[in-house]
């Protein structure tokens, strides 16, 4: 009869495949929502396919697209979660050419695209090593970047 009892409470206690099924089968949409509200809310990814630098509230990006006779620079310099443009900064491009030589250019604010531009002339292959300098009303906000050519 204790036999008989403690096999019973034994069955008793352990878990129905029913109920192993039904939590295996139950699909969580929270987690899918989640990790997709992850990927959105990256800042560090790029915004146009460049190199980007995350220094305190600001976002850096910077684009090299090699042209006849030269290097068009492009330079996003962008503030807070929503990525909005800094128009009226003075940056400067710092640029180390493969050869050794160095080169400063300033950059030029482009309305229409919302970002600081620059032609670097010359076809020099090799990696180019540029530190872009911002000064945001007197806070300087800098950043490193390279490309090849």
């Amino acid at each position: 009869m204790i036999s008989s009892l403690g096999l019973t409470v034994l069955t008793a206690c352990s878990p129905s495949e029913t109920a192993q099924n039904t939590t295996e089968t139950t699909p969580s949409p929270t987690v899918e929502t989640a990790s997709t509200e992850t990927a959105t809310a990256d800042h560090s990814a790029p915004q146009k396919g460049g190199q980007v630098v995350e220094t305190g509230a600001y976002h850096l990006e910077f684009v090299a697209l090699p042209e006849p006779g030269g290097t068009h620079l492009d330079f996003y310099l962008q503030s807070g979660d929503s990525h909005e443009a800094v128009p009226g900064a003075k940056v400067t491009a710092q640029i180390q050419l493969p050869n050794g030589e160095q080169q400063a250019l300033d950059l030029e604010y482009d309305q229409a695209g919302k970002h600081y531009a620059v032609f670097l002339p010359g076809e020099e292959t090799g990696e180019y090593k540029v530190a872009v300098l911002s000064d945001i009303n007197g806070e300087k906000v800098n950043g490193r970047f390279n490309f090849n050519r």
